[in-house]
């Protein structure tokens, strides 16, 4: 069972939590759900939160499906494919960010634009 539902679009996504960023996840998940009108950048989504959570294991380069905290813009983040900062076909993010989750499929993403409507909530 997955420990995240992530509604872009009416696409529903599954995603499971990882433990690189204890702190980041916890904050999140406290602040759950979460939904915005996200901005798209490359094969990134993103949109601003509530959250404020310092970096704690941050970096650019992040995995295909990778859910993460952006500290700098308090922004969650959907990564699925290169970005404008990325050196070749792996995603990364402009700065740093917290990676607290990973999806299991990322397929229906591509049909997606910016303005989409991002929702996180727990499985």
């Amino acid at each position: 069972m997955a420990d995240l539902r992530i509604d872009v679009d009416g696409h529903e996504l599954d995603a499971i939590w990882l433990d690189e960023n204890p702190e980041t996840k916890a904050a999140i998940e406290a602040a759950l759900p979460l939904e915005g009108a996200a901005s798209r950048w490359g094969d990134e989504l993103y949109f601003r939160t509530p959250v404020d959570a310092a970096a704690e294991n941050a970096r650019t380069e992040v995995p295909v499906g990778a859910l993460a905290y952006w500290p700098q813009g308090n922004a969650l983040c959907l990564f699925w494919g290169p970005t404008p900062a990325s050196h070749g076909d792996e995603p990364r993010a402009a700065s740093p960010v917290n990676v607290v989750a990973v999806l299991e499929d990322v397929s229906p993403l591509d049909a997606v634009e910016g303005g989409a409507a991002l929702a996180v909530r727990r499985g």
